[in-house]
């Protein structure tokens, strides 16, 4: 599958020193594979786990062209990790997902397919239909996360199985319109960006996929942001 596009991965990170290595392999095997043209852009917010010198001797292995580094000084959090990206991002399209090795990058040709089949403008990975699901999660961690979605659909209702996901393919110019129409930050970020794209009348297609849990450090989710999140979805509901 040789598309004629550009493709830009925003890859966030703090202290993924472990997984980056990893994640940007096999990126560029299945880009390399499918004969698709890519950049990654790695934004680290100043993980003091030296991650940002991993980055550096990746971007020597595959070249400039191929890793950008787009580094900032400390932890800003996601919401303007995207903005940040995004303006540093030359392709057609942005692909956004989680560096922890959580999304794995065998589903990118499938965004990609899934993107021109239905020429979509937002083409989101959803773990709640099809043969999506999760590995590696505890009841816990899957009631949190189901509730969390559930929560979404009946307050926002944002028209797809899976808002809470983060692994996405956006059309470049309509992910700089949502960025800049967001508010949110953290979590809720993803959330807002797919009920601004249904407001502005974007076309949004979903693709089933499994998310498996980080297999290196620490899950950043705690009691502390999933109260700023449950404010984050409140705040969207008063104001959508």
């Amino acid at each position: 599958m040789a598309a004629k596009h550009k493709y830009s991965v925003l890859l966030p990170t703090y202290n993924e020193r472990e997984n980056l290595p990893i994640i940007v392999w096999l990126l560029v095997k299945y880009f390399s594979e499918g004969n698709i043209d890519y950049e990654i852009i790695i934004i680290d917010d100043g993980s003091p786990d030296g991650t940002l010198e991993v980055a550096k001797q990746l971007q020597k292995i595959y070249g400039e062209k191929r890793i950008v580094l787009r580094p900032r000084e400390k932890k800003l959090g996601l919401g303007t990790a995207y903005i940040h990206g995004v303006k540093h991002a030359t392709g057609d399209f942005v692909l956004i997902m989680d560096a922890d090795m959580s999304h794995h990058p065998k589903f990118i040709p499938q965004f990609i397919e899934k993107q021109l089949e239905g020429d979509y403008d937002v083409v989101t990975g959803t773990r709640y239909a099809g043969d999506g699901g999760v590995h590696g999660w505890d009841f816990k961690r899957k009631l949190i996360s189901r509730g969390a979605n559930y929560i979404v659909q009946v307050l926002l209702r944002p028209g797809v199985s899976d808002s809470t996901g983060s692994f996405r393919l956006y059309r470049k110019e309509v992910l700089e319109k949502l960025v800049n129409s967001c508010r949110s930050k953290g979590y809720v970020f993803q959330i807002e960006l797919i009920i601004q794209a249904r407001h502005m009348g974007y076309s949004v297609g979903e693709l089933p996929i499994s998310f498996v849990d980080r297999v290196y450090g620490e899950s950043k989710l705690g009691g502390h942001e999933i109260i700023e999140w449950m404010k984050g979805i409140l705040y969207l509901f008063a104001t959508t």
